[in-house]
């Protein structure tokens, strides 16, 4: 039998007709995952060598015992395997992608052993092009706000809940002494002789008396109330307890996780992967040493710590379908503060673990208690059952990686859409690909659009990235010009026409934001509305009605994504310019542009860029 330690399951090759075949593969799974220390992504390997190895027995019958990696005769079998795997899964699943590269990747690595042979046919198969595709992921939904206040709600809840009941415990072994000099039924002499490591598993099995012998406290303790335990089971289910009481279980740490994810904005993988080391608490607030594995960044991040919300009325969305966003108090601080309390004893009965603080205590089948590193993907203490023992109800896939999309999705919110803002710790492309097609996104659309708009036309005479308007009568005399911010000869040029660039006059056409230093500006006309260098006057209405014709000429020629990439900005200014403009400037401006006296020059690339 293959065994790992921690929680993957053990492989034994006696169990397929192929052993030997079951062997070579498992001894490589075993190696690379010690290696890697990959983690739960391990039994993606396991499940490859499961499925292979029950094909060759139902393929090659009899013949599967001689099945070997040395036997180049294995090279069909492993072909028509992996094309067989698309059979099993629904069309576009990763699934049969994933089980045939994680073999690959055992053939390899034996291959690439100097002691352990490989048919050089199979080794070319390994390392050769793929036969299947890698599939389609469906991106994840965010949960929604109700069920993300929920989490974060129930979270503190168990957080509370698990402090109180572990530091009531220790309160009690300190009451209690040997149960040799006590009683091997009494709660107190348990838990101290387990806290003092006086006492262990198998001596509650040994000592303990039958369960019809219990008194009813110890009865609760190990089944609930009102329940009777298994007389069969009832020790170990017991001593389960009873190290449940003295050191947090693999269920407690799913809240702290939920709450520095919510804290913190950062992955499940990075808000688990700091220590003890990586932890710096400031005069107001706490700066963590996050690792992302995946993308293989390390940061350093300081989280401050929030005043209290102010307070509101019930959060409900109303008929209008207008969601709000009331950000809770995040104070990762404190969720960092409690978590290294709640584990600093099994942490430091784990001193070989340094790279985490989530370190929860189990009882094993062997009756050994062992204190490792914290796997959310064990057993049935999984996310999904934590929200089950929480009362928590969400809809869809019950993924705590929903629970960051929410996050990124509330910051995208906030920040009124602008995605440089919502992905400060990916790329833009990553937080396009894989947060923004969320629904609460979807929904907000049309209304972060409406607010940037709005945003531009109250802050038109303020903004320093945009151009500056001027309204009022056509005769802007100099004065009125220095006084809104211009020098006197920046004033002077724009009056003499001397800076008229086409839709905007220009306060300085050398000192472009388009254009190096001392050049002049190479974009003009065409991103003056985007430019901080732009002065919009009176007189430029008949151009800004010929520009608005010629961007409504290119939104019929482009796709929405590219009009809104290349012309969105200048598209929502100009808007917000004319819709300052009263109808009878717009008749006026009409007229000149009628009678041929408004003209607008354009670059000829903005006339050819699309006549092919």
């Amino acid at each position: 039998m293959v065994q790992l330690p921690g929680h993957l399951a053990a492989l034994d090759p006696a169990d397929y007709r192929c052993s030997l075949l079951a062997l070579q593969l498992a001894d490589e799974w075993v190696e690379y995952v010690a290696a890697t220390e990959i983690g739960s992504q391990a039994k993606n390997y396991r499940h490859a060598i499961d499925h292979l190895c029950k094909y060759v027995d139902k393929v090659l019958g009899a013949e599967a015992a001689g099945a070997s990696l040395a036997d180049p005769s294995l090279f069909d079998t492993l072909v028509k395997w992996e094309l067989s795997l698309p059979e099993e899964y629904d069309d576009g699943s990763t699934r049969p992608g994933l089980l045939a590269s994680s073999l690959r990747v055992l053939v390899i690595r034996r291959d690439d052993h100097g002691e352990r042979t490989v048919a050089a046919d199979l080794a070319r198969l390994a390392r050769g092009p793929a036969l299947l595709g890698s599939g389609e992921s469906k991106e994840r939904d965010e949960f929604t706000r109700k069920e993300k206040l929920a989490m974060v709600r129930a979270a503190w809840t168990s957080a509370h809940a698990t402090r109180k009941r572990i530091e009531g415990s220790w309160a009690l072994a300190a009451q209690g002494r040997h149960p040799d000099q006590g009683s091997w039924t009494s709660i107190a002499d348990l838990l101290w002789g387990l806290a003092h490591e006086e006492i262990t598993v198998e001596d509650i099995r040994r000592c303990v008396p039958l369960s019809r012998e219990w008194p009813l406290d110890l009865l609760e303790l190990a089944a609930g109330p009102g329940r009777m335990p298994r007389p069969s089971t009832a020790r170990m289910q017991l001593a389960r307890r009873l190290v449940a009481r003295l050191y947090p279980t693999a269920l407690d740490l799913h809240a702290f996780r939920v709450l520095l994810m919510d804290a913190t904005g950062h992955t499940s993988e990075e808000v688990t992967s700091f220590g003890e080391a990586g932890v710096e608490f400031l005069p107001k607030g706490v700066r963590l040493t996050l690792l992302k594995h995946r993308a293989e960044r390390l940061r350093h991040r300081a989280f401050r710590d929030q005043s209290p919300p102010e307070p509101r009325a019930p959060d409900d969305e109303d008929d209008s379908g207008e969601l709000t966003v009331n950000w809770p108090r995040r104070e990762a601080s404190e969720v960092v503060r409690q978590l290294m309390d709640l584990t600093a004893r099994a942490r430091a009965k784990a001193p070989h673990v340094t790279d985490t603080l989530f370190i929860n205590a189990a009882v094993r089948n062997d009756r050994t208690i062992v204190f490792n590193r914290w796997d959310p993907g064990q057993g049935r203490t999984q996310f999904r059952h934590w929200l089950d023992a929480m009362d928590v109800k969400v809809k869809g896939d019950r993924h705590i990686g929903r629970l960051r999309k929410s996050t990124k999705v509330e910051k995208a919110i906030v920040t009124e859409g602008r995605i440089d803002a919502a992905a400060d710790d990916h790329t833009e492309e990553t937080f396009a690909g894989h947060y923004a097609q969320g629904t609460t996104l979807r929904i907000m659309s049309g209304r972060t659009i409406t607010t940037a708009q709005q945003h531009w036309f109250d802050q038109a005479l303020e903004r320093i990235d945009g151009p500056t308007v001027v309204t009022g009568a056509e005769d802007i005399d100099q004065g009125r010009l220095e006084e809104a911010g211009l020098t006197s000869e920046e004033a002077e040029g724009i009056m003499a026409g001397q800076l008229d660039m086409g839709v905007s006059h220009c306060k300085n056409p050398y000192q472009g934001p388009y254009s190096r230093p001392g050049e002049l500006c190479a974009v003009a006309p065409l991103r003056c509305l985007e430019c901080r260098n732009a002065w919009i006057l009176p007189t430029n209405l008949p151009q800004l009605l010929l520009f608005k014709a010629h961007l409504e000429r290119l939104r019929t020629l482009l796709a929405p994504q590219a009009f809104g990439r290349l012309w969105g900005q200048s598209w929502v200014n100009l808007k917000a310019v004319l819709h300052d403009r009263t109808s009878e400037e717009l008749a006026q401006a009409r007229k000149h542009i009628e009678a041929g006296e408004a003209v607008l020059d354009l670059p000829l690339a903005a006339h050819t860029e699309f006549d092919g």
